[in-house]
């Protein structure tokens, strides 16, 4: 038979409300008697109530995040770090991570978001790929639900978020591919309303103006942060005269599909083509050759954000609450 609060109270000789605050953390009892409390329901082997728990502290004990994406990309390894960060710190905390994925943008995201948040199913959400002007961010703050975000959209607010500092790491790239020699590279996006597109495209064009190189339109195209879009975006561009020497991705699996495209089209990478991308997932060293990429650390800022959110939720006083980090340039024969 379970044990229950009842039998922990009786074995103690205290009263039922004097446990469940011990346990509940409430600074009305005193850290003696929690202490015997937590070693008491230890010995006996009590496990609380969930859901009594919940409905006492006004709170689901749980995470909330949201994956934006239109096709099955939880084979992706940006968004395998992503969740694997996320999972790890927010079991370490003793909280649940709910996830789902919706379409970016789409009635079934914003019916999910509604669904969370007017049915209190988290206490807090995690959010990424941020847009420029972020419908989510608005309604997560209207609705007083903390949330914490990697990358900053334009809005107003106070909130938790890390952002990489994208533009400087693409306008690093840029002049690496320079003085390389190129003069004709290309740029591979994504959705304009995205806050990464806006960065790193913003990178892209400093980095041409700061080596000597004017932008030409017919050297960017749009593509759809996976390989097929890189892919058939790298197959119109390179079948332009002159073609570009150089062609950099928005992301890595971007870059991917370019790779698939020049090997298809016989041109030699990393020589005939250098190639670049951004995320710095495993896969790129394995590549032939291995792909130049602008590394940021997903996992270490899934866990970071998780706590940042956290403590956010719980009231607690962050340290830090925007944080930049600067990726790392990892050059690899992809560039020469």
């Amino acid at each position: 038979m379970a044990i229950t609060i009842r039998d922990l109270a009786e074995k103690l000789k205290l009263s039922i409300t004097t446990v469940s605050r011990a346990m509940d953390g409430y600074d009305d009892v005193s850290e003696e008697t929690r202490r015997r409390v937590i070693q008491t329901a230890q010995e006996m082997g009590y496990v609380p109530s969930y859901i009594a728990r919940q409905l006492r502290r006004k709170r689901t004990d749980s995470i909330g995040y949201i994956l934006p994406t239109s096709s099955p990309q939880f084979s992706d390894p940006f968004y395998v770090n992503f969740l694997t960060g996320l999972c790890d710190e927010v079991a370490s905390q003793q909280l649940d991570l709910l996830v789902t994925s919706c379409p970016p943008g789409s009635e079934s995201e914003q019916n999910q978001y509604r669904r969370w948040v007017q049915g209190r199913r988290v206490d807090g959400m995690v959010i990424n790929r941020v847009r420029l002007h972020d419908w989510r961010i608005e309604f997560l703050s209207q609705n007083k639900i903390p949330f914490a975000t990697l990358g900053k959209p334009d809005l107003a607010g106070d909130f938790p978020f890390i952002d990489v500092d994208d533009e400087s790491g693409v306008r690093d790239l840029v002049t690496h591919l320079a003085e390389k020699g190129h003069r004709q590279i290309g740029f591979i996006g994504a959705a304009p309303d995205l806050v990464i597109q806006d960065n790193r495209f913003r990178g892209y064009r400093a980095g041409l103006a700061a080596v000597g190189i004017e932008f030409d339109p017919d050297l960017y195209l749009e593509g759809d942060l996976n390989e097929s879009g890189g892919y058939q975006a790298a197959i119109s561009m390179l079948s332009r005269k002159p073609r570009p020497t150089a062609i950099l991705g928005i992301n890595d699996l971007t870059a991917l599909g370019v790779f698939r495209a020049a090997k298809e089209r016989g041109i030699y990478v990393g020589t005939e083509l250098a190639i670049a991308g951004y995320d710095g997932i495993k896969e790129t060293e394995f590549t032939n050759p291995p792909l130049t990429t602008l590394y940021q650390p997903t996992y270490e800022i899934a866990r970071q954000l998780a706590q940042m959110l956290v403590r956010f939720v719980e009231g607690e006083a962050l340290a830090e609450t925007q944080i930049i980090i600067r990726p790392q340039l990892l050059i690899r024969a992809s560039t020469g």
